[in-house]
């Protein structure tokens, strides 16, 4: 599950919190197991699915998950996350889609590696 807060307060004055199933399969899952632990934020990719049941007293219930395609990292070790004490250093490419096993990005240790387009640029590159 992922704890999302609303942006609003609700009438008694306070933040609410939704917490939202979230299923992962194979190397997303795999990914999600070894570098996320309670407290990281990450930014969840995926599809909404909904599940209609019947509990053992025979009732029907609904249930929602997303159903995750890709998890990102969502703040920074800096931040006050840790990767969970893998002895396998940082986790692959900060942002990276669940399941790229690349090496980690270059530049998130601190310079900037943008360059800024002044206005006799011209047009935008994208």
């Amino acid at each position: 599950s992922i704890a999302c807060d609303r942006d609003f307060k609700s009438q008694s004055g306070e933040k609410e919190t939704d917490f939202i199933d979230v299923v992962a399969w194979r190397g997303t899952a795999e990914f999600v197991s070894k570098y996320f632990a309670k407290g990281r934020m990450a930014v969840v990719e995926g599809r909404l699915q909904i599940r209609d049941w019947t509990d053992r007293d025979g009732g029907k219930r609904r249930s929602a998950e997303v159903v995750a395609d890709n998890v990102y990292f969502g703040d920074s070790k800096r931040d006050g996350g840790d990767y969970g004490g893998s002895s396998y250093g940082a986790p692959p490419a900060y942002g990276a889609p669940a399941g790229d096993r690349r090496a980690p990005a270059a530049g998130f240790g601190g310079g900037s590696e943008f360059a800024e387009i002044g206005e006799e640029d011209g047009e935008l590159p994208f």
